[in-house]
């Protein structure tokens, strides 16, 4: 897990933490407040994850067609190149 994910984890945390008590204090506009954005990065943080998938080191398999897409993953520094599975819709990012 990457640190920045951590760092943004441990502020999600700390917003819903600091909502709950606010909550218990009966200070509720602000709970409300600080809740929702935790809240709100939490989801975006697992939609990323489960949107954006760690890159594969070899090709998928005969089904699999080469896109001719090819770009330098910023996170790695790695080429990809970018493979479409027709029957599925899949696309899956590939390490060369």
């Amino acid at each position: 897990m990457g640190a920045v994910r951590v760092v943004l984890l441990v502020i999600a945390g700390l917003l819903v933490a600091g909502g709950v008590a606010m909550a218990v204090l009966c200070i509720f506009p602000a709970a409300i407040g600080l809740g929702a954005w935790g809240v709100i990065l939490l989801i975006g943080l697992l939609i990323e994850r489960w949107r954006y998938k760690p890159l594969s080191e070899r090709s998928p398999g005969p089904d699999w067609a080469a896109t001719g897409e090819r770009f330098v993953d910023p996170e790695t520094g790695k080429l990809v190149m970018v493979y479409y599975h027709r029957a599925s819709g899949e696309r899956r990012s590939v390490a060369l």
